[in-house]
């Protein structure tokens, strides 16, 4: 565990990331539910910028990038780079063949106003002055653009997977948007997500806590003849998302615009 770098997760953690972030359940259930996000986002800033009309793509920054799949994702939608604290991770990223940087959340290395989109992908979490790593994603982002996170959700659902690596508070959606907005930004949606396994994730680290069981990282338990389904079924809350926000879940996804 680093005591320089208190952002970084447990060395080990990234190359079981880079391992099962392509197929496992959760990685993949995510990538979808926040893809619907980013449609609805890049639709929005469609107009943005006058650049834009002659094909200039949306340049997009990743805060918090880890092994690098969700740049992959982003690409999708314009021209994705991210900024991490880990040399390990950065590795990973660079043999994909991704643009990254190394940097702090909290003291990014990149001008004001340089990206129209930026994310923080289960990232705030690990920041001792959380405020202080919206304030510089919100510096970063230009005026009229979005931002989206993803983050924890409850205290009360605290597990391994939060200890390994290295969170410091798993938010109910009224703090987290009192954050958000307290760094400039105006919400526009906040919604919990992964409420279809909420229960079994409820129970699985009750018992954990109970019996004193604790792997090396949660994302080592699964079962793999079912992997397929729970993607599917974690992925279809993306058509609910749609219509309604989730009461309860996993998770908390927030879209935030720098006005």
């Amino acid at each position: 565990m680093s005591t320089t770098l208190p952002q970084e997760m447990q060395q080990h953690t990234y190359a079981i990331m880079d391992e099962v972030e392509g197929s496992h359940w959760w990685f993949v259930g995510r990538r979808a539910i926040l893809e619907s996000f980013l449609k609805r986002i890049v639709g929005s800033l469609a107009s943005l910028d006058a650049d834009k009309s002659v094909g200039a793509p949306l340049r997009i920054l990743d805060v918090g990038c880890g092994t690098g799949a969700n740049i992959e994702m982003l690409s999708q939608f314009g021209e994705a780079e991210g900024v991490d604290v880990s040399d390990d991770a950065l590795e990973f990223c660079r043999r994909k063949g991704l643009k990254v940087q190394k940097g702090l959340a909290e003291t990014l290395p990149y001008g004001d106003k340089t990206f129209e989109l930026t994310t923080a992908l289960d990232v705030i979490e690990h920041l001792d002055d959380d405020v202080a790593g919206l304030k510089e994603m919100f510096r970063v982002t230009k005026g009229g653009g979005y931002s989206l996170f993803f983050v924890p959700a409850f205290m009360w659902l605290w597990g391994v997977q939060d200890d390994i690596s290295n969170h410091r508070i798993r938010y109910t959606r009224r703090q987290i948007v009192e954050r958000i907005e307290q760094a400039g930004y105006k919400v526009e949606r906040a919604t919990y997500a992964n409420w279809t396994f909420f229960p079994p994730i409820l129970a699985g680290r009750t018992l954990m806590k109970l019996t004193g069981i604790k792997p090396e990282s949660e994302n080592n338990i699964n079962v793999s003849a079912l992997n397929g389904i729970f993607g599917k079924l974690f992925s279809a809350e993306r058509f609910w998302l749609k219509h309604f926000n989730f009461p309860i879940g996993v998770s908390i996804v927030v879209v935030a615009k720098k006005d």
